[in-house]
């Protein structure tokens, strides 16, 4: 085995690509795979988009980085452009879905910081959570598979169950600050919180003057067929975090408030080195104008549509290996049968040239670039059969 200086902190498929095209991957090997993972979410065109390789190329002669000490047309273009196309008032420019959930929590205590309230500084999370991997984040989480070895965790976090609004009802007392939630938790195996729960969060959220702040990392810029899936569910939150697709693949991350949830954040109370430079919200704002243009979100809708019937069907014919579809637009999963492993499926898959992505409880993850035909459907669906085929 050949000597690796990277960290041991990710178990990597023994695979290793040299370029992509569209809704393909090709390998060192020049071996072709359908790439139904995106990079887990994150390529919502694919691979080398055309026009998205343009606009990389024309700004990337322009000006790359100048630091957030300077006035940035390019940054100022796109929070015009997210804010006008959302509930937001104000959008902070950061590198990571991480990044964007510990912006989001400073936002919460400094709101009520400035509010006189300082006491009210926690926040009510679910179990099943996935926010990032930064302290605040595991700590939001509170999983324990990710808190190993990382003890003493940050305080302020209270945990409910996901989907019951009791749960929740029985956590908030006077020190409580604001709601976390994933409105489908993906890293969990793509659960999907009923629009009754959000609807219930939101009127608690009003009642007992709490910030409602949805980790949309996974979940928005169009995966739900909707720009941000508070959309599909017809709430509105506070704030909202957002990356993974919001770069197509760039390192992009964001988060989105109200200029009242946003109120207590002022000069100096948060920074960022490389978060709003040029070149990646150039990448941020086409990523917005594209997904708002040509039916984009309609067309998705009706390719989840489709590969949805095609995944039900697929369950009628292995009915002893898939026992639920899972999800919304074009998130979804396929919950395995524990008498079988989702990882060893998702390792026949690849060896056969499909790429999907293993979550918790057993679950694939099913998350195509957002750009799909008929035709990638109907390959994913043989691919699938055939690797089925073996168990």
């Amino acid at each position: 085995m050949i000597k690796s200086n990277i960290l041991p902190i990710h178990n990597r498929l023994d695979i290793k690509f040299s370029y992509g095209k569209g809704v393909y991957l090709y390998d060192v090997n020049d071996k072709k795979y359908l790439d139904f993972g995106s990079g887990i979410a994150v390529n919502i065109f694919g691979h080398c988009y055309p026009k998205l390789v343009k606009i990389l190329q024309d700004q990337s002669e322009k000006l790359w980085h100048v630091s957030n000490l300077y006035q940035i047309s390019e940054l100022e273009d796109f929070a015009q452009n997210i804010t006008k196309n959302t509930f937001a008032d104000y959008v902070f420019l950061c590198n990571s879905g991480s990044e964007a959930i510990e912006s989001g929590i400073k936002m919460v205590r400094k709101y009520f910081y400035s509010k006189n309230k300082p006491e009210k500084n926690r926040i009510i999370t679910f179990k099943g959570a996935f926010h990032g991997r930064t302290m605040a984040a595991i700590s939001a989480s509170q999983n324990p598979k990710y808190l190993e070895g990382f003890s003493p965790i940050l305080e302020g976090f209270d945990q409910a169950e996901f989907n019951n609004i009791n749960s929740v009802a029985k956590l908030i007392d006077n020190r409580t600050a604001a709601i976390l939630i994933e409105p489908i938790q993906g890293e969990q195996g793509i659960r999907v919180a009923n629009k009754k729960f959000i609807n219930d969060l939101r009127r608690l959220a009003d009642q007992n003057d709490l910030l409602l702040f949805f980790d949309e990392v996974q979940c928005g810029v169009a995966r739900t067929g909707h720009l941000y899936a508070y959309d599909y569910y017809d709430v509105k939150p506070d704030i909202i975090a957002s990356a993974k697709g919001l770069g197509a693949g760039f390192p992009v991350g964001a988060c989105l408030a109200t200029k009242e949830a946003a109120s207590g954040m002022d000069i100096g109370s948060h920074g960022t080195t490389y978060g709003g430079n040029p070149i990646a919200t150039k990448v941020a704002n086409f990523v917005i104008n594209e997904v708002l243009e040509n039916n984009f979100l309609q067309k998705v809708q009706e390719k989840s549509n489709l590969l949805q019937k095609k995944l039900d069907l697929l369950q009628q014919n292995f009915p002893k290996i898939i026992i639920e579809v899972r999800g919304v637009g074009l998130m979804l999963g396929l919950k395995i049968n524990e008498k079988y492993s989702n990882l060893d499926i998702v390792k026949k898959l690849a060896k056969n040239g499909l790429l999907t992505i293993p979550a918790a409880e057993n679950v694939i993850r099913i998350l195509p670039p957002l750009i799909i035909e008929d035709n990638h459907i109907e390959e994913f669906c043989q691919l699938m059969e055939k690797t089925l085929l073996l168990f």
